[in-house]
C-alpha cells in the first residue's frame, strides 16, 4: 500500500483527536480555567482540520502522486505536534513557557498550506474534455 506510514500516522491523529476532545469534554471540564480550557480545545479544533486535510491529501495522492504533497504532510505532522501538543500540555500543566512552542507548529502548519498551494499550481490544469 503507497504511503502506508502516512496512512497510519493519519489513524493515529484522528483516534488521539476524539480521545483529546473526549477527555477535554468531560474530564477537564470545570476543572481548567478558561483560558487553558480555551487552549485545549484550540489544539483538539486545529488537530481535526489538519488530520482532515492530511487524509483529503493522501486519497489526492492515491489518485494522483505529485511532488510536494509529501512535504505538506509532513508539515501538517510537524504542526499538529508541536501547536497541537503544546497547547495540551500547557492546558494541563499550566507551565506558560511551553506556550513558545505554540508559535513554532503553527509555522508549520501555514507552511504545509503553502506546500499544499504550490503543489498544487505545479500540476498544472487537468486536461479537459473536447
Amino acid at each position: 500500500m503507497r504511503d502506508r506510514n502516512w496512512w497510519l500516522l493519519v489513524a493515529a491523529s484522528g483516534t488521539l483527536m476524539v480521545a483529546a476532545g473526549a477527555f477535554g469534554a468531560h474530564a477537564l471540564e470545570g476543572r481548567l480555567v478558561p483560558r487553558l480550557m480555551a487552549a485545549f480545545e484550540t489544539g483538539v479544533r486545529y488537530q481535526a482540520w489538519h488530520t482532515l486535510a492530511m487524509l483529503g491529501v493522501l486519497a489526492w495522492r492515491a489518485t494522483r502522486p505529485l511532488p510536494g504533497q509529501r512535504l505538506a504532510l509532513g508539515l501538517w505532522a510537524l504542526g499538529i505536534a508541536l501547536f497541537c501538543g503544546s497547547l495540551y500540555a500547557l492546558a494541563l500543566s499550566g507551565l506558560g513557557r511551553l506556550g513558545l512552542i505554540t508559535p513554532l507548529g503553527g509555522l508549520a502548519l501555514i507552511g504545509g498550506w503553502l506546500a499544499l498551494g504550490t503543489c498544487a499550481l505545479r500540476a498544472g490544469r487537468p486536461a479537459t474534455p473536447d
